[in-house]
């Protein structure tokens, strides 16, 4: 798969041409329509708003890629991390935007369980689904990305739960993108009161071949409901990576989200957890390694919302070459929301003298009965603990390898399923370079 895409561009006529082959319902339609327009009101997000000063654009080239098109004859997706061992009770898988496999246990669709491509099941449950696409939890009128992603989302997944059901078996998605291809998946995870749920969710794309992810994840995490989300990054390193991703977690629900950020380009993410209902509780973990010239830039926002609230945020990142990682947290706590809990750290661990880490915590509390701490930390790899292990037999690479996964151990002991902690270890232990 080495051919580049022909792309037609990001213009009034393609928009219209990629409305009129979809054949939505009007609901939709006017939605995509509005959006475009924001799209065309707005500007590439300028170096003096704070979430993108550190992120350079000038690289940045939109007119180099286009709406998705068919895909190239012969094209198929790069292969999975996270799905390798694992029983599965169900598959989603994408290239390109356009759906190319899919499959849900009978079992569980039989309990009311939707799973699969967006494109299919919104037409065919609007009934459940539009309430939810309704409410916009991540409005297109944030940055002129967000106003795109809204406007051509297509090849997305969803994972729609009924009150009181349980899913054993974790499900999967897998997104992939060929040389030269765009992707504006869009994914909607929806948990009733009650449900619980495991999603597997992994990106990937061949090589260094140039791409472009322009997406969205919107999560609803219904009251009493358990959801276990991993969300690893693994594009190739020419994808530009724009997200926007946002949790709203109800009453006494809990969610874990995992992020695992290993590939791209640039990578700008905005990851929010909104804390909607009293005694709701999430646990966010992070993974970042970068090499080359990468740059990684999460922007997470803990939003309390209400009473008894709790969450939990550790991101570690380990840095090699001349990458750089971006991490910007914030801790908001509204006037409402007393008896709050909420704490954020971020570690960093750099590989080479010429890695940059920037680490900005924050916090905005109107409440005056909460406990919120943050904290972060950078520092170079140890030589003692090095030549510790080089004494006993082991390669520089072998030892820098142990010490990376002690760093990030204290984050892989919180994932509780074990193919995850596996994939991700093993996928950061192959990028670790040899260092004289």
């Amino acid at each position: 798969m080495t051919s580049t895409i022909a792309h037609t561009g990001f213009t009034q006529d393609s928009f219209e041409a990629f409305l009129a082959a979809r054949g939505e319902p009007a609901w939709l339609a006017d939605a995509r329509r509005r959006a475009w327009e924001s799209f065309e009101r707005l500007d590439l997000p300028a170096r003096n708003q704070e979430e993108w000063m550190r992120t350079d654009l000038r690289m940045f080239h939109l007119d180099r890629f286009g709406l998705p098109n068919d895909l190239p004859a012969g094209a198929f997706p790069p292969s999975a991390l996270l799905s390798h061992g694992v029983d599965l009770a169900g598959h989603e898988v994408s290239l390109n935007s356009r759906p190319v496999a899919s499959a849900l246990d009978p079992a569980l669709a039989a309990r009311g369980v939707i799973f699969g491509s967006l494109d299919r099941l919104l037409s065919e449950r609007a009934d459940i689904l539009r309430p939810y696409f309704d409410r916009e939890i991540i409005s297109p009128a944030v940055d002129r990305f967000a106003a795109l992603h809204a406007a051509c989302w297509s090849g997305g997944s969803v994972l729609y739960v009924p009150r009181g059901v349980t899913v054993e078996r974790p499900l999967h998605v897998l997104n992939g993108i060929s040389a030269g291809g765009v992707d504006f998946g869009k994914t909607l995870v929806i948990l009733e009161e009650g449900a619980e749920a495991t999603l597997l969710a992994e990106t990937a794309g061949l090589d260094n071949n140039p791409g472009l992810h322009c997406g969205a994840n919107e999560i609803f995490v219904g009251p009493g409901a358990r959801l276990r989300y991993v969300n690893l990054q693994n594009w190739g390193t020419g994808v530009w990576h724009f997200a926007h991703q946002k949790a709203l977690v109800d009453r006494d629900a809990r969610l874990q989200w995992t992020i695992g950020a290993l590939g791209s380009r640039l990578a700008q993410v905005n990851q929010h957890v909104a804390l909607v209902g009293t005694g709701a509780e999430a646990q966010v973990n992070g993974v970042m390694f970068t090499e080359g010239k990468q740059q990684l830039t999460y922007n997470t926002l803990q939003h309390h919302q209400a009473e008894h609230c709790r969450s939990d945020l550790l991101y570690k990142g380990a840095l090699q070459d001349r990458s750089r990682v971006v991490w910007r947290g914030m801790i908001k706590v509204d006037k409402g929301a007393q008896k709050t809990d909420g704490y954020q750290r971020n570690d960093n661990l750099m590989l080479s003298e010429h890695a940059r880490a920037d680490s900005i915590p924050g916090l905005e509390i109107e409440a005056d009965d909460v406990r919120c701490t943050h904290g972060s930390t950078a520092g170079r790899v140890d030589d003692e603990q090095i030549f510790y292990a080089r004494c006993r037999g082991l390669t520089r690479k072998e030892a820098i390898r142990m010490i990376v996964a002690g760093f990030f151990q204290q984050v892989f002991d919180r994932i509780t399923i074990e193919s995850v902690r596996d994939a991700l270890g093993e996928a950061i232990g192959r990028r670790i370079r040899e260092y004289d």
